[in-house]
């Protein structure tokens, strides 16, 4: 029962953090449809506090023993690229 229960919460955290993941992604790709472009400094700082915060929460789940730090850094590798390549294309616009 307690190890059911551990899978819940482990599911559970992963679900949340990425999530949290795709909001960030969805916030950067508003923001550069709408409102700044890449190189402006309001852009780097929504991104930078975002990340930050998504780095703490994982960090956070680890230290619960509710994901893998390897899971952690895979996720924000995930998230970084998708940014990256959002970058990219705005920049060939």
């Amino acid at each position: 029962m307690a190890s059911e229960l551990n899978i819940n919460h482990s599911e559970k955290a992963h679900e949340l953090l990425k999530a949290d993941a795709e909001k960030i992604l969805r916030l950067i790709k508003v923001q550069m449809d709408n409102l700044t472009m890449p190189q402006c400094p309001l852009y780097e700082e929504v991104l930078d506090t975002q990340m930050f915060g998504l780095s703490r929460e994982i960090d956070f789940a680890v230290r619960l023993g509710l994901i893998e730090d390897h899971e952690g850094k895979e996720l924000l590798d995930s998230l970084e690229r998708e940014l990256s390549a959002l970058h990219e294309a705005s920049i060939k616009k």
